[in-house]
């Protein structure tokens, strides 16, 4: 086992929040064969990255309408009911937060997040106000798993990168934080992550 970790960096969608656009979609779409179809082929989580990396949505959301103008009132929706793609937490993390904010570890979070959703988002979650700082991608136009952001995170959150315990629910964007050094998590769930955290001396 690496030494005990200084400080942890959470990922937050999926990992303290579950995100589903089809949660938004589903409620605008009445037939299951057009909502999948839609998924896949008008907002797609793929277009929904360019907006975590930065690109404005008075971009973004004219060039979608122009290519499917059938919907168009959807597509605006994605960006005025963002929120509701957001059903609710992923359990158990909240409390391992409180858990290690309890114990005085420091904690960060870096996120694939357009910054004007993140703005709306974070009242939205008291546990967030654990963190000292949130690296947001929206807001440094770069993204996981890309060098860039983890750059910046180290230059933030000041601990050398062997001392950083990352988690995150995608496989890319942990093997780029082992790569650069730092301890990592691959996230399933509340309980496998609680056992790791008690395995690296963080909870008694």
């Amino acid at each position: 086992m690496p030494e005990r970790p200084q400080a942890v960096v959470f990922d937050i969608g999926r990992v303290l929040i579950e995100w589903d656009l089809r949660c938004l979609f589903a409620k605008l779409i009445d037939d299951p064969e057009e909502l999948d179809w839609f998924l896949v082929n008008v907002v797609t989580e793929s277009w929904h990255f360019r907006h975590d990396a930065g690109e404005a949505l008075d971009k973004l959301l004219p060039e979608l309408k122009a290519e499917h103008p059938r919907y168009a009132a959807h597509i605006d929706a994605y960006a005025a009911r963002f929120l509701e793609t957001i059903p609710g937490p992923v359990p158990g993390t909240a409390e391992l937060v409180e858990r290690l904010a309890a114990r005085g570890v420091p904690l960060y979070a870096l996120t694939n997040f357009a910054a004007p959703f993140f703005d709306e988002f974070r009242p939205t979650v008291p546990v967030l106000e654990h963190f000292r700082d949130i690296v947001v991608s929206g807001r440094e136009k770069c993204v996981k798993p890309g060098a860039r952001i983890y750059e910046i995170a180290e230059s933030r959150f000041g601990h050398s990168p062997e001392r950083l315990l990352f988690i995150d629910d995608s496989p890319a964007n942990i093997a780029a934080a082992g790569a650069r050094g730092w301890q990592v998590h691959l996230f399933i769930d509340a309980a496998r992550l609680e056992a790791d955290l008690m395995a690296r001396g963080l909870f008694g």
